[in-house]
């Protein structure tokens, strides 16, 4: 690791002896780590020096996801604290459904998914709001992909009906979704623009608490423009 960390630190690269000294290892110890290294694809010689193989930058690149997925789990911790109830962000990308992140806690956990969120976005308030931003080719292209099926007896029953409600949402207007992923649970998302990528922060409460939903709705609505810029940080993820 020491002599990744030193080969990292000279973008055009650094010969064996000099990765040697800043490690603080032996050259002929260094040598063997060294070809180790560069054997499994961690470093990779060039005209003498050793530079940052693909090995090592997709450890980067998992530290940068690792960090920016830390980075909205503390966001929603506060809400999820500040409000009292768990609160989702999820978002929509290559023709999916994606919970990103959630903050919830044992007083107030969060729905349990007991049917694949991808695949029943039709039912839940989280899918609501990501596919009432799409276009209507993209929306029909999810439904043919994941039908509309009943999970409770509050669920939508057809694709025409879910289509005629998705176009009656206006674009940043909430979504309310009633016991129709999960009996004795309802929920509320709001749509979040970043680009061209739909995204969307949600919340939930026990429907003997459905008082609760709209007030905690509204105020995280209301907070929700000094949140984009940590949230948007997920649409890279």
């Amino acid at each position: 690791m020491r002599l990744l960390e030193a080969a990292a630190s000279h973008p055009g690269g650094a010969p064996a002896k000099q990765l040697a000294r800043e490690a603080g290892l032996a050259l002929p110890t260094a040598y063997h780590l060294l070809r180790t290294l560069n054997h499994e694809g961690y470093l990779r010689r060039e005209k003498g020096v050793f530079v940052l193989g693909d090995a090592a930058e997709r450890l980067s690149a998992g530290a940068v996801e690792q960090n920016r997925r830390a980075m909205i789990g503390e966001t929603l911790e506060h809400w999820r604290d500040a409000i009292g109830v768990p609160v989702y962000f999820a978002i929509y990308r290559d023709g999916e459904i994606e919970v990103v992140s959630v903050a919830d806690t044992s007083g107030n956990p969060a729905v349990e998914e007991w049917a694949d969120f991808r695949e029943t976005g039709h039912a839940h308030a989280i899918g609501q709001c990501l596919l009432a931003q799409l276009d209507d080719a993209a929306r029909r292209d999810h439904l043919d992909r994941h039908p509309v099926r009943s999970l409770t007896p509050n669920t939508v029953r057809d694709d025409r009906t879910f289509l005629r409600r998705l176009e009656a949402v206006g674009r940043m207007t909430p979504v309310m979704e009633y016991q129709e992923y999960a009996l004795g649970t309802v929920c509320a998302a709001i749509p979040v623009t970043v680009g061209t990528t739909a995204a969307t922060m949600a919340i939930s409460v026990p429907s003997s608490q459905a008082s609760r939903l709209l007030p905690a709705t509204r105020l995280l609505q209301a907070e929700l423009g000094k949140l984009l810029r940590t949230l948007a940080f997920s649409i890279s993820i």
